[in-house]
């Protein structure tokens, strides 16, 4: 069907949608000559997702337990699948393995001064009727060490690298050790990486009140906080080294595949680590001695807060299985009608550490109406022009198994292809936010323009824009935390995560109570957001799989790491270490790229009078522009990786080696100015990032100067 003819049957179909009054302004890589047919393309899609839908979905996919590894989350995987070919995409599963440790023995206790056992359960309440479900994953830290200690307590605030330097005044040791720090304020598997680092022999991570509990907001079962019981389940694998099963690092684990032995894995803690309940913790915080915490580490219980080490003695056993387990993803694939090798990813995982009605279930169920939308625009005659790939990803929760192993399998594909990877995980009532690649912004803040907002009925970019009393959008960096890291990090692919959150609080997060029965009561309850996500995602990748010019945009990348060298530059000059630090050649170079992005601007700007046919005729050069476009982020990373950390590749973004989740933008400089101060070493990073971002402006100039001579023949 020619392009005039899927028009008709789509206008056809358009019977009840809107579009926001600002849905007529340009489009980013689009004519004018096709604005009206993208909208009304567009506009079908967003009248798709139904919150009703959504419920039912979450209902049927939170119902049992199903954390990876396990035939429960195989079953889930299976549900995803059927419900993909009933909208008329091809569907697969595929299938990986990795090492997936279980507790097999947990105990915690102290013996001195006073003899207390930790309950180490979570009890169901009268509300939820999911809180009392068979197969629930016991309170536990996958990637924890074994281990047998007992040794004194010592509290360490939240356990980050900050606090010891504290400890280190006030003469405290954790040298022989077993610590006890607050869950926040970093990503959980720091607190016993740097705890190890220190000499501790244990680690025990507990929730303070003041965190997520009844200091916020009422708890369960009257308010959404976490209840005395509640314990945030999670990984400490080391996932600043590298994400993915800690056996494969850089190659896809599949069976029969080659694995490092456990011995040599890298991202195993050394020591053993248990999360608790403050209902566990109090009484061992209550029996320590020594200083008084200072004011800023004291939390919310009814005690003072000792740093002790001791009176108070614990013994803290574990034992794991060390089990290889399998893993299902699931991949939906819409193939292109134009430019079928150009692939446009949008992938949300799946697995939870119980029933995970918000995480991730909320985000997975959004991701299904999405595709539900395009299916249904295939029913009209649609194609896209480039091939869209939905994937549910298995493994997240253990360290983004599912997806790593996934990029890695297909990572040569990937390099060649990859476009775009869009991301989402959780989501709520609220607020949009979006992080990502900066050349995404504009794209970005068009989109957030064309949907409209549960709440105001204004558009989402405006409602987000008030909430923050902000005049300008901006998106934030990544650094890591879901499953877009291997596709941005490691792989070097235009990457954004997007959701809605914000405007309720939660204090559920990877325990039994994240639930059906909770969502529906304290969170996204109608499911508003739910659509709201669903018809942002659909829009974004109807208009990136079929933009004649894709819809990058270069100003704000020059912009942002131009801020990135001036807050360098600021911290470098207050330390004796790096003050002597010249990063005068990477700003030249943001400057080239600032003159590459202006003479980018200009040439894209001849897309917007070029008719329908012209687009048609010349649309295999205009491919040739697109793969200069989309392979720019290539140009930011490095084969040889960060040091120490040789998996991730991209030298603008990354997470800390001591945040976790946090980006560390610039990492290489920026790490050697604020975490382990050395001139030298950041001088020399400082080279591969001019280096890199005089590429990246050199093949934005190519692309400029490619496109003129198709827009200004």
């Amino acid at each position: 069907m020619n392009r005039a003819l899927r028009t008709f049957a789509v206008l056809a179909g358009l019977l009840t949608a809107s579009t926001p009054a600002l849905a007529q302004d340009p489009i980013l890589g689009f004519p004018s000559s096709m604005l009206a047919e993208q909208m009304a393309i567009e506009a079908q899609a967003r009248a798709v997702p139904n919150a009703d839908t959504l419920r039912d979905q979450m209902r049927i996919l939170s119902a049992e337990p199903h954390e990876a590894g396990t035939e429960r989350s195989r079953e889930v995987a299976q549900l995803i699948l059927e419900r993909f070919r009933s909208y008329g995409l091809d569907a697969k599963i595929e299938r990986f393995e990795a090492l997936m440790p279980r507790p097999v023995a947990r105990t915690l206790e102290m013996v001195a001064p006073v003899q207390f056992t930790a309950t180490l359960e979570e009890p169901p309440l009268a509300f939820d009727s999911d809180s009392d479900d068979a197969n629930q994953l016991p309170t536990y830290n996958a990637y924890s060490a074994d281990g047998d200690v007992t040794a004194p307590l010592v509290f360490v605030n939240y356990g980050i690298p900050e606090d010891y330097e504290v400890l280190d005044s006030l003469g405290i040791s954790v040298e022989g050790k077993i610590v006890i720090a607050k869950y926040g304020h970093s990503w959980r598997g720091i607190k016993p990486k740097v705890a190890a680092e220190h000499g501790a022999v244990g680690a025990i991570l507990y929730s303070d009140p003041e965190d997520d509990g009844y200091y916020i907001d009422d708890d369960l079962p009257e308010g959404p906080m976490r209840p005395e019981f509640g314990v945030q389940r999670g990984s400490v694998m080391d996932m600043p080294v590298h994400p993915g099963d800690p056996l494969s690092p850089g190659w896809a684990s599949v069976e029969g595949a080659r694995k490092l032995s456990i011995d040599e894995a890298k991202t195993i803690m050394t020591i053993p680590v248990l999360p608790i309940s403050y209902s566990d913790a109090l009484p061992l915080l209550e029996n320590l001695g020594g200083p008084v915490a200072p004011e800023s580490w004291r939390g919310a219980l009814p005690i003072t807060y000792h740093i002790g080490g001791g009176p108070a003695v614990v013994h803290l056993a574990l034992e794991f299985d060390w089990e290889t387990r399998p893993l299902y993803d699931v991949i939906a694939t819409v193939p292109g009608e134009l430019s079928p090798d150009q692939w446009i990813v949008y992938g949300n995982h799946h697995d939870a550490w119980v029933n995970g009605a918000e995480d991730p279930i909320s985000g997975m169920v959004a991701l299904g109406e999405t595709a539900r939308s395009i299916g249904e625009l295939l029913q009209t005659g649609w194609r896209p022009a480039r091939t869209i790939v939905f994937a549910a990803w298995d493994g997240e929760e253990w360290g983004l198994l599912g997806s790593t192993e996934w990029a890695e399998k297909h990572q040569d594909r990937l390099r060649e292809g990859g476009v775009v990877y869009l991301n989402t995980d959780s989501n709520n009532r609220g607020w949009l936010g979006a992080s990502g690649s900066h050349s995404l912004q504009e794209f970005t803040r068009q989109v957030a323009r064309d949907i409209r907002d549960p709440k105001t009925g204004d558009s989402v970019l405006e409602a987000a824009l008030e909430h923050r009393g902000d005049s300008t959008f901006a998106i934030g960096a990544l650094g890591s935390g879901s499953d877009y890291t291997a596709f941005i990090d490691h792989l070097g692919m235009a990457s954004l995560n997007a959701s809605f959150g914000g405007g309720s609080h939660d204090g559920v997060y990877h325990s039994i109570y994240d639930s059906f029965d909770f969502y529906t009561r304290f969170s996204d309850t109608t499911f508003v957001y739910g659509v709201a996500e669903a018809q942002t995602l659909a829009t974004a990748i109807l208009r990136l799989a079929d933009a004649p010019l894709l819809p990058f945009e270069f100003t704000a990348p020059a912009e942002t790491y131009g801020e990135y060298v001036d807050e360098i530059e600021e911290e470098a000059a207050e330390q004796d270490a790096t003050r002597a630090l010249d990063l005068s050649g990477v700003r030249d170079a943001v400057e080239t790229l600032e003159t590459a992005a202006a003479a980018y601007a200009d040439a894209s700007a001849g897309i917007i009078d070029m008719s329908e046919a012209e687009v048609q005729e010349n649309w295999d050069e205009l491919e040739a522009v697109n793969r200069l476009v989309y392979r720019t982020e290539r140009l930011l990373t490095d084969e040889a990786g960060l040091e120490g950390r040789e998996w991730f590749r991209h030298l603008i973004y990354a997470p800390g080696f001591y945040t976790g989740y946090g980006v560390k933008t610039m990492p290489g400089i920026r790490e050697a100015v604020e975490d382990r101060p050395n001139a030298a070493v950041a001088q020399r990073e400082a080279a591969r990032v001019e280096s890199a971002i005089r590429a990246y402006a050199d093949q934005v100039q190519r692309a400029a100067e490619a496109l003129n001579t198709i827009t200004r023949q």
